[in-house]
């Protein structure tokens, strides 16, 4: 029986899920007590003890949270925080460990999306399965296993910036994140690079927001933390240590010194600085919003002075980018034939990597490939294996948009292309029939009917105005993820419309 492309993919996808579903036992037993997946999130014990604090009256920095551990975000964090206090650790864990795969599923379907992707169920099928996928790469596992934030953070950037320029309060929400955790202030400096001056402000207003219901409803907390407490790097963690995978951790483990030159640390930091920017802004030139903001997160994670493994999610969209151009069937091999590599190199890059310290405990295990330093000639790459692989996206970035082109472009194949501008719209309208007309720039664009007619002539148009629309068999229909056998897409009331591809 012939199946229909989608339906293969759904299903070819839907077993590499099931797979990876069943390693996540094979890294690290899920029984492991304190390793397993579920049994430790000692990071939202954390965030629910200061809501505690926040509650009873008790200051955020004065005091441990957990053992001894500091609270290190802001005030208004906090203030976010307070529903975790009216409820047990034992019911805390689940949502919130629930809530990070909810949350991870909505980037990857958000990322396709803004990369021209139409919702249909082969597509959420493949976002499910990413979903499994992802919960194997180091950062996401570290995210789910500590109970961090980091992908509720990336989730709102991502909503918050994938929209169009002019958007409505663009920047905003990315600046309430920034309130919670400082990092996301990167995005202030791309948009005064880009002097988009709207985003900028936008960021800068959210970020100012969230300081000032800080020091509103917790006014002592905020003059400690913005004065004094921000600036205490050691409540953080030492820079040797192996998960600090930053520029700062770079050069701190290589020289072995928990302080390397500071001087040193600010010149690599600009570079990257500049840089990374200046790449980010070329994807954003040639409209590849979601590469230039992951890349804007990842070079936060480069010149950060502390980027724990778990800071490193934006690997996530990557991987989606990658993915996309592997199924664009529209696109020439040699692009997808890259992006399968570039696919392969990530994963093996952010996998778990599994390693079992019998001698700490006899179900211990650390994870992530940066721990894996046995070999000592190959520890210039395995100290910091997240610096290089975000070396990688940039170069990638760079050749890739050489050799793939802009969103815009229309790549070549002998397949019917659906030509830019009118994707959504011919989806909708039930397929592009074979023969049609494809091109860019000065090229006709116009669909013609069986007599060579114009929709919209005389000829064709129906005694309203409109056109008909013309029987399309399913073979002749593009097949670019939009459903079984060309199954046409309208708006969901979710998402609205389908964008331009």
């Amino acid at each position: 029986m012939n199946l229909p492309r989608p339906v293969l993919l759904a299903t070819g996808f839907a077993v590499v899920g099931v797979i990876a579903l069943a390693l996540q036992d094979v890294v690290v037993p899920l029984g492991a007590q304190f390793w397993g997946l579920l049994n430790n999130q000692i990071d939202l014990a954390v965030y629910q003890a200061g809501a505690r604090s926040v509650t009873n009256g008790v200051s955020l920095y004065d005091v441990k949270m957990i053992e001894d551990l500091d609270y290190t975000y802001s005030p208004f964090s906090a203030l976010l925080f307070t529903p975790l206090a009216w409820i047990s650790f034992d019911l805390a864990r689940p949502l919130w460990t629930a809530g990070i795969v909810v949350a991870l599923y909505l980037v990857i379907m958000l990322s396709f999306r803004t990369l021209g992707r139409p919702v249909t169920w082969p597509l959420r099928v493949i976002a499910l399965s990413l979903v499994a996928v992802a919960m194997l790469f180091e950062p996401v596992r570290t995210t789910i296993w500590y109970g961090q934030i980091n992908v509720f953070l990336m989730l709102v950037i991502l909503a918050d910036l994938a929209r169009p320029d002019g958007g409505r309060l663009k920047g905003f929400w990315t600046g309430v994140a920034a309130g919670i955790k400082l990092t996301p202030l990167i995005f202030a400096g791309y948009f005064l690079v880009q002097r988009n001056w709207r985003a900028l402000a936008g960021v800068v207003g959210g970020f100012a927001t969230t300081v000032l219901i800080g020091f509103v409803a917790l006014p002592g907390d905020s003059w400690s933390y913005w004065t004094g407490k921000l600036f205490e790097s050691d409540r953080v963690g030492s820079a040797q240590l192996r998960g600090n995978q930053s520029l700062r951790g770079m050069l701190a483990n290589h020289l072995d010194t928990d302080t390397p030159p500071t001087l040193l640390w600010l010149a690599v930091v600009l570079a990257a600085l500049a840089v990374g920017f200046a790449v980010a802004t070329y994807a954003h030139r040639k409209g590849q919003e979601l590469l230039a903001i992951s890349i804007v997160g990842m070079t936060a994670c480069v010149v950060s002075p502390m980027s724990w493994g778990h800071h490193w999610v934006w690997f996530i969209p990557i991987l989606v980018i990658g993915i996309h151009l592997l199924l664009d069937v529209r696109r020439s091999r040699a692009p997808r034939v890259w992006a399968g590599v570039g696919v392969a190199a990530l994963v093996l890059v952010a996998f778990s990597w599994p390693t079992h310290v019998p001698a700490l405990i006899p179900d211990g295990y650390y994870t992530g490939l940066y721990v894996k330093t046995r070999i000592t000639w190959l520890n210039w790459f395995t100290v910091s294996p997240y610096l290089w692989a975000y070396l990688g996206v940039l170069v990638a970035t760079v050749v890739g948009l050489r050799m793939v082109g802009s969103r815009g472009t229309t790549p070549p194949s002998s397949d019917p292309i659906i030509p830019p501008g009118v994707a959504a719209a011919v989806i909708a309208d039930g397929g592009l029939p074979t023969g049609a007309a494809s091109g860019s720039g000065g090229e006709d664009r116009r669909r013609t009917d069986g007599a060579g007619q114009e929709p919209g002539s005389s000829a064709s148009a129906g005694p309203s105005g409109q056109t008909p629309r013309r029987p399309v068999r399913g073979h002749e229909m593009a097949d670019d993820l939009v459903g079984t056998d060309g199954e046409p897409v309208a708006e969901t009331p979710d998402q609205g419309p389908a964008p331009t591809v």
